[in-house]
Parts: C-alpha cells; structure tokens; sequence
C-alpha cells in the first residue's frame, strides 16, 4: 500500500516548508507527496529537489473542479492511503469588507473554507487508522478582526471545523489538528490590499515558517487537534477565552493593532 501526503499551497512559503520537511523523514514514511499549488514552474522546481516522489497538481483551488481532479486521482490509484493532508493554501486582504471586490470575496471564500472541506471530505475514504490532517488556521481566528474581516472569519471556521473534526475521528485513529500561527514572512504580504492595517496588524510580530511547520507535524503526531506555535499567542488565546469580545477589541485599539 503506498502512503501519500498531500500539500496544498505547496510551492512556496509554509507550504514549501512542510514539503521540505516530510521529504527529510518528519511524518513517518510516506512513499509520495501529492503536491498541489498554481505555479506549475514552482512546483516543477519542487519535484527536482525532493528525495521522495512529488506528483505535481498545477490547480487552482478557487475552482471547484479542481476537486474533482484530486478525488478521480485517489479514485484510479487503488491501494493508495492519504496518511496525511495539509491544508494549507490560503490567501487574505487588509482593509474594510466593503472595499473588498467581488471576486476578492468569492476567491476567499472558496479557498479559505470550501478547499480544505472539501479536500478533506474527498481523502477522507482514503484515510486508514493513524491518518492525520493539519488545517492551517491563524491566530487571527481567536476573535474577529476589523479590516480583516473575512479572513478572521474563514480561520474562525477552520479552528471550529478542524477540532470537532477530530472528535469524531478520534475513535478509528484519525487526527485532526488546526495550526493557528502568527503572521510569517510570506507571499502573502505581496499584495496585502490595506498596507496600513497590515502594518497595524503586524504589530504583534512574525514567527518562522520552519518553527511553524515543525510545530505542526509534531502536533499532528501526537493527535493534538490545536497547535498555538508560538507562547505570546497561547497566552492571548487563554485570555479571549475569558475576556468579553468587546473588552479585547478596546485593547486591541489601545494597543493600536486595529
């Protein structure tokens, strides 16, 4: 039977990351990454530098044939178990959710929350005992966040999603962990929409995508279904579980993140 892991997002920034390391041996033996992001040159960079086999996917995650695509894939390789999926593929702008554009809101909606559900929904009959699913939320999803509206939302979601998820699979084995990081020197800065709220936002500092994802992949292997990597956001994560939404916003504003 061959183990495979599938990335999504996996050209590039924490995405990359968590290839690098599976291909180096950091969750377990995995005979093939599916490798899935838009770039088709990025990826085919990716195929070249990986020890293990990578299966390139060229796709766009905005459009929903793009699961159609991985599900028949799963479907013509019999035999084959997903010991692991990484949604990971994301995107968001700064600013008011008035500004935002039409497609700016469809777009993120369909790759922030539809993707990893219906990935996740699609691999699920080729998950075994011991699978595992790390969900790539964010610290933003602790509590809602003013000029980032959406995306704070989405990975609100993602966080509840991912963690009742688990409890219903805990019983046969099959783990889900949500990762909820601080912001991290990627691309996802190249066109922040807002760049003073992103500025304002970004206050609370950057960790590193290999802290992150190794941070994750041992998570995941432990069955946890949160992942805080980073301590500051813990402690701001037991405080938005008991302070008022509307206290934490003020301070928040005093602070000057929002």
């Amino acid at each position: 039977m061959s183990r495979i892991a599938i990335v999504t997002g996996a050209s590039s920034g924490l995405g990359r990351e968590f290839v690098k390391l599976i291909d180096g041996g950091a969750a377990g033996s995995i005979d093939e990454i599916w490798a899935i992001a838009r770039r088709a040159d990025r990826l085919d960079a990716l195929v070249r530098t990986c020890k293990t086999a990578v299966r390139p996917f060229c796709l766009d995650l905005t459009d929903p044939v793009s699961y159609d695509v991985i599900e028949a894939s799963l479907a013509e390789t019999p035999g084959t178990q997903v010991a692991l999926l990484i949604n990971n593929a994301g995107a968001g702008t700064f600013g008011p959710f008035a500004k935002l554009s039409r497609d700016e809101v469809a777009d993120q909606v369909n790759l922030l929350m539809r993707a990893p559900v219906e990935l996740t929904y699609r691999a699920l009959p080729s998950m075994g005992r011991g699978a595992r699913i790390i969900n790539v939320a964010s610290v933003a999803a602790f509590i809602p966040q003013p000029d980032l509206t959406l995306y704070s939302s989405a990975k609100r979601f993602m966080l509840d999603f991912t963690r009742a998820l688990d409890a219903e699979l805990g019983p046969v084995d099959i783990h889900a962990t949500a990762v909820c990081p601080k912001y991290m020197r990627t691309e996802f800065f190249n066109e922040p929409g807002d760049v003073r709220a992103m500025q304002q936002m970004s206050i609370v500092g950057y960790e590193r995508v290999t802290d992150v994802a190794r941070s994750a992949l041992a998570a995941a292997r432990a069955g946890k279904s949160l992942c805080i990597p980073s301590i500051d956001m813990k402690a701001l994560y037991a405080l938005t579980r008991v302070l008022p939404y509307k206290a934490v916003i003020a301070a928040e504003r005093a602070l000057g993140v929002i």
